[in-house]
């Protein structure tokens, strides 16, 4: 942004000002703003299963091999159906794809606790997390299509505000459940319908042109660079393995193997999450001066120790850890995506789908089930410890990308 002198009534040049930003540039921030905001509320809804989990098995019994079920439910089809929606939304290119999605799972994951049966909440989290599944290849597009500089920095704060929402959704929920009940769950609707509400009123119902994306995917024009992206594919899936794991079964791990109180549970999750929303941020920031490679090479491995920390420590120091670990390992979220759209860029959508969504739903929809029924036979601190070997085999991998 040039400036422009400013001249005092003497005659001389006392100061600059920026020139104003033009409509077009404004209009951008905005729809940055109001996507940062959508992908905030949706994720708040995504981050809700994990804090239900020890009242379901309070309640209505739930083992923890049916826990697991629920949250490969959750991943299936809130991220491995993601591709699905970004073909979807680069065929159509309508709006609703993104903008209807906060209320529609706001309101399906916050009537889980109105749930009677087991069979129930499969159905009230398959709904909910189609929604999830429906914003996130679209809003990934959409939120940066206006930004001419700085992509980087713009889809760090589109998935960092998608972190803080997943990273506040347990505390959000937690208060709710603990004041007032399981069954006054549906009250916490409230905001994802007004999100929604705020998307259909301000973001605009086109996509400019020189964001626009294919119609169908082009097989042959991602032959060339399949390596790299199954390379960024594989990273994604190995990180999201811990990523996944943590935030479905933590809460219930805490509570369960380790003596925390619900609260204080559900308070370690946020921590974690929190700290990986900021790690994202960060992460975008440095990939942008320092290269993708390097922050993807460095997080993977560092993260290691203080995952370790976690788990052989106690009290603060194993808090410590455990916030240290999500805000290093969390730090390539944004810089995965953009390392492939920049390969990809007609496809973006598709593209932002398998980074966020499938390789994500895979780690998930494999790993949680397994996880359950493998915690019912020996211990959930067995399970999630043995966890760390994948950021480890992510750090050799990573090692190969292209420099």
């Amino acid at each position: 942004m040039q400036s422009q002198p400013t001249v005092s009534a003497r005659g001389g040049a006392v100061s600059t000002l920026p020139e104003p930003l033009s409509p077009a540039v404004r209009s951008g921030m905005a729809t940055l703003l109001l996507y940062s905001a959508g992908h905030f509320a949706v994720d708040v809804y995504s981050a809700a299963l994990g804090v239900f989990q020890p009242l379901f098995a309070r309640e209505l019994g739930v083992t923890l091999t049916q826990a697991g079920i629920l949250g490969g439910t959750m991943v299936f089809a809130g991220s491995v159906m993601q591709p699905v929606y970004g073909y979807l939304s680069d065929r159509f290119h309508s709006r609703l794809f993104s903008v209807l999605a906060p209320a529609v799972a706001a309101i399906f994951i916050s009537c889980l606790g109105l749930a009677p049966s087991y069979g129930w909440l499969l159905l009230l989290v398959f709904l909910g997390a189609s929604a999830v599944a429906s914003f996130h290849p679209q809003g990934s597009v959409r939120a940066a299509a206006g930004i001419k500089d700085g992509r980087g920095r713009a889809m760090a704060l589109f998935i960092s505000a998608g972190q803080l929402g997943f990273a506040l959704g347990p505390l959000y929920f937690s208060t709710i459940l603990s004041r007032f009940g399981m069954h006054n769950s549906p009250w916490a609707m409230i905001p994802g319908i007004l999100v929604t509400l705020a998307l259909l009123a301000y973001v605009p119902g086109h996509v400019p042109p020189e964001r626009r994306t294919n119609k169908t995917v082009d097989w042959e024009a991602l032959r060339p660079i399949a390596k790299p992206l199954f390379l960024l594919y594989m990273l994604v899936f190995l990180r999201s393995v811990v990523q996944i794991s943590f935030s479905q079964f933590l809460p219930l791990y805490l509570t369960k193997e380790r003596g925390f109180a619900y609260g204080s549970a559900s308070l370690a999750l946020t921590l974690y999450s929190s700290m990986g929303a900021v790690g994202g941020f960060v992460g975008g920031h440095i990939a942008d001066r320092f290269g993708g490679r390097r922050v993807i090479i460095y997080s993977l491995i560092l993260s290691v120790p203080f995952l370790l920390l976690f788990f052989h420590a106690s009290g603060v120091l194993a808090i410590v850890g455990l916030a240290i670990a999500g805000f290093i390992l969390l730090s390539t979220n944004p810089v995965n995506i953009v390392m492939a759209q920049n390969l990809a860029p007609a496809q973006s959508g598709t593209i932002s789908a398998l980074m966020m969504g499938f390789a994500w739903g895979m780690a998930g929809i494999i790993l949680i089930p397994l996880a359950g029924v493998a915690a019912d036979h020996f211990s959930l601190h067995t399970v999630l410890q043995s966890l760390i070997l994948f950021p480890v085999l992510g750090f050799l991998l990573a090692l190969r990308l292209p420099k």
